[in-house]
């Protein structure tokens, strides 16, 4: 890169920083009363975790279920395995919905929001 380029490009990013409103700084940066504020809750961490958890087995569970479905569709499975599969499928999401209540948390918690790319499930 050049200097003139290196220059242009410094430019237009102080160009763009001028352009945007002024509460866009702030909110990206905590004030200084929220710096040294650390409220830490045990159970709300547990509950963090439970639902972090809960969701990345939430998702794999999905992504077995549409696997199962595009084997099913294919003809790669005999009558047996679709039954076995299907149990095994039918249980784990029992499980995960047990888990669900013993962490209290609502179907829409475990659906992670990705911001730009949208939900995961």
């Amino acid at each position: 890169m050049t200097t003139q380029e290196s220059k242009v490009e410094q430019e237009a990013l102080a160009d763009f920083v001028k352009a945007m409103p002024p509460e866009f700084d702030k909110s990206f940066s905590p004030s200084a009363t929220q710096r040294k504020r650390l409220n830490i809750d045990p159970d709300k961490v547990k509950n963090g975790l439970g639902q972090l958890v809960l969701t990345v087995v939430n998702l794999l569970h999905e992504l077995m279920e549409r696997q199962a479905i595009r084997r099913i569709d294919a003809g790669s499975l005999t009558v047996a395995e679709i039954d076995k599969l299907g149990i095994t499928l039918m249980r784990q999401a029992q499980e995960i919905e047990k888990l669900r209540h013993e962490f209290n948390l609502e179907e829409e918690d475990l659906n992670l929001d990705l911001g730009p790319l949208g939900k995961i499930l």
